[in-house]
């Protein structure tokens, strides 16, 4: 058997939201003075005058690091532009005259509409010749081309690193040890 509800019949002030109007216009006036007089609970941040610290994590736009000698520090290895998960990383090598380097890139092209920022090329590379630690952003841009950071803007928020170039293979360091382990254990 069927229950029988019932229903109230609303009056006029309630069918015409008239009430309601003016409830809703009160709440926002008030929070409207509260926002502009009191200055609580405003989350807008007036951006280009006040700037929210950027956490530790922040990856900024891309910078090409210098050896001492001004030179690129990349040895155009492709380990980057293979660990890039969106293949934004465009490298072309060059033979150069210095032994100790080999290759250099001769055009050294990031497409950052494309880059997602992941910072696995920084992680990928043997010699600290990228890194996302810039602090900037990428600034919007009205045109797919102005968004192509080639070397020599890659190059213009690059400083010369510290760590050390290259390094020496020492097999007799690793002898008797399987996976980090040691052969005694």
């Amino acid at each position: 058997m069927a229950k029988v509800v019932n229903r109230m019949h609303p009056d006029f002030a309630t069918q015409s939201y008239v009430i309601e109007a003016f409830k809703g216009v009160a709440l926002v006036t008030r929070q409207f003075a509260r926002n502009i007089f009191a200055k609580k609970d405003v989350v807008t941040v007036q951006y280009p005058e006040d700037r929210r610290p950027y956490t530790p994590r922040f990856r900024g736009k891309h910078r090409l690091m210098l050896r001492d000698d001004k030179s690129v520090r990349c040895v155009a290895c492709m380990l980057c532009a293979t660990a890039c998960p969106a293949n934004c990383i465009t490298i072309v090598a060059q033979q150069i005259d210095d032994p100790a380097i080999e290759k250099a890139p001769s055009s050294f092209d990031i497409d950052l509409l494309k880059c997602i920022y992941c910072g696995f090329c920084e992680e990928a590379c043997p010699c600290d010749a990228i890194r996302l630690d810039s602090g900037v952003h990428t600034i919007p841009s009205f045109t797919r081309r102005d968004q192509k950071a080639g070397v020599i803007n890659l190059l213009s928020l690059g400083t010369a690193s510290i760590a050390a170039q290259g390094g020496e293979h020492r097999a007799h360091s690793h002898e008797g040890t399987a996976h980090g382990r040691s052969s005694g254990h």
